[in-house]
């Protein structure tokens, strides 16, 4: 059948950043972690990227993912937020590709209808559904919740994705 799949979920945000850490196997998965990483709000913003690359980073090191998957970023009306949003973003795929890993990235409507069967739905349905397809789930935040959302929507993606990247290469 193969080897078991590891998969980071990063649900980008300057304040916290949820991860979320899966096995695949099969149609099977299993989790194994989840967390956020916490920056500082009073601290300038450079320091702040450098708080969630360096807490992400050890994640990485410490979980050994074989792939990785961040949540694409949506605009909202405040510009200025939209930005520091998308450096965090930033900071979400780096991490991953400087270590090696491919990064898939997903829009919020796919997370949730890969998590809960359609495009639309709120925080508490993602939650619920996340511990119904993997009940030893635990998550200290609504960040880290949605990280593994976003970890099990690339599971149940990962052959299609593996495939674009293979046209492309």
């Amino acid at each position: 059948m193969g080897e078991a799949i590891r998969i980071i979920g990063i649900d980008p945000g300057l304040r916290r950043t949820g991860w979320g850490i899966v096995e695949s196997l099969g149609n099977s998965l299993r989790f194994v972690a989840s967390g956020t990483v916490r920056s500082d709000d009073k601290a300038a913003l450079a320091m702040r990227l450098c708080q969630l690359h360096d807490g992400l980073s050890d994640i990485l090191h410490a979980a050994m993912p074989h792939e990785a998957a961040v949540e694409q970023t949506f605009v909202n009306k405040d510009a200025a937020a939209t930005l520091k949003l998308g450096q965090a973003r930033g900071i979400a795929m780096l991490v991953p590709a400087r270590a090696g890993l491919v990064v898939a990235e997903y829009a919020p409507n796919a997370v949730k209808k890969a998590v809960i069967g359609v495009g639309h739905g709120d925080k508490k349905q993602i939650h619920m559904m996340v511990k119904v397809l993997m009940p030893k789930a635990t998550f200290d935040t609504d960040d880290a919740a949605d990280a593994l959302a976003i970890a099990i929507c690339h599971a149940h993606h990962r052959q299609s994705v593996a495939y674009r990247m293979a046209a492309l290469a």
